[in-house]
Formats: C-alpha cells, structure tokens, sequence
C-alpha cells in the first residue's frame, strides 16, 4: 500500500476519534493524562478561559510514562501552573493506569472533596475523545461531558517520541477497542460507518496492528 493511500485510511479514522463537541461553560476540566503534555495545555487553557473554576488531571504512570520522575498527573499539573493556573484550582489524581480508572478514581476525588461534578469537560488526546465518551458514559453516565482534545491536525501530530507510523498504529488498536470493549462492559457501544471498518481492516492487513488486542 502506498504512503497516499495509507494516509487516506489514517485520516479516516482519525477523523472518526473526534467527536466535534461544541465546548460550554460547565462544573470542572478532567484531563486524562498520557505521553502527551499538549492535552495538560488544552486543558489549562480552557480553566484559563473560563469554561470552569477547577481542573483535575489524572494519571499514574502508563507503558510510555513509566520513565518518566513523576507521575502523568504531576507532570500534566506543572505545565498548568507554568502557563498560569493557580496551584489551589487543581486537583491531582495520580493512581489511574487506564481510561476507566481516571473517570472513576476522579469522580471518587470530587466527592471526597465535595466538589459539584454533574457536568464536566474531559480532555484526552485527539484520537481517543470516542473511547474516553464511551468508557464515561459506562462508568460514570450521569455525568453530562463535551470531550476535547489539543487543535492539531493528523499531519502535525507526530512528534520526536511518536511517529506517524506510531500514531496510525495507536489509532487503529484504538478503534479496535471501540468495537470490542463494549462486549466486555468497559464502554458503550457505538456504530462505526462503513468506510471507517474498511479503513480499519486495510491498515490492518498493511501491517499497522502494534496495538490490536490479541485473541
């Protein structure tokens, strides 16, 4: 397959993770923590506009943060107060090693602090705002959510740590668990369009199954 067409597959699917939301003020920001430091940026932009008076980051440490001195929370929390976010209008969780922990272990946080949570802006990466709406609204349904994710287009996302070949392969086990997961109770179920299951096999069969769930 060539670099056009694998291109054209990716995007597809790229473009299938987004979910478009239209952002509004609400109680809280929950940013889930990853690799990723720009979602900590979106995030805290977005307290730094105005669209809520707390913001929480989640995150332990995961298979691509395991190196890293602090935890994905406290790494996400220190670039926040870095662009201007006061210390006291965050709040840290810093046990969660998946998309179900950040929302139930947040949520445990928020009532244990008191705080009023029945609508909430989650931040994630760009291509996991579906999977991050459909575990929510499993774990966590009568929380009203608008997901983000950092403006970035698929052809800027790549970086120095993730490739464009790592990021198609993400993508895809991605949306592999968006078709599987719900058969387990981790998510929701969602229809994903014609063209985005065909994509999804083409790239599979390329070669791009790093992050498949294995049988």
């Amino acid at each position: 397959m060539d670099n056009a067409t694998i291109e054209k597959y990716a995007k597809i699917i790229w473009d299938y993770h987004h979910l478009n939301h239209k952002l509004e003020k609400a109680d809280c920001i929950i940013v889930l923590g990853s690799h990723d430091v720009r979602v900590a940026e979106r995030g805290a932009q977005l307290f730094l506009d105005g669209l809520a008076p707390i913001l929480i980051f989640s995150g332990g440490k995961g298979r691509l943060t395991e190196n890293w001195d602090l935890t994905e929370a406290e790494i996400f929390a220190r670039a926040a107060i870095k662009m201007g976010v006061p210390k006291e209008k965050i709040l840290i969780e810093n046990r969660a090693t998946n998309t179900g922990e950040n929302l139930i272990l947040t949520h445990n946080l928020l009532e244990s602090r008191g705080v009023s949570s029945r609508k909430a802006i989650l931040v994630q990466k760009p291509y996991m705002g579906r999977r991050t709406y459909a575990t929510c609204k499993k774990v966590w349904p009568e929380l009203r959510i608008t997901v983000t994710s950092p403006q970035i287009r698929f052809e800027d996302y790549p970086t120095k740590e993730i490739s464009k070949d790592d990021l198609i392969n993400i993508m895809v086990g991605d949306l592999q668990r968006i078709i599987e997961y719900p058969k387990k109770g981790f998510q929701i179920h969602q229809d994903a369009p014609e063209k985005v299951m065909a994509a999804y096999k083409a790239l599979v069969k390329a070669g791009y199954n790093k992050h498949i769930l294995k049988e």
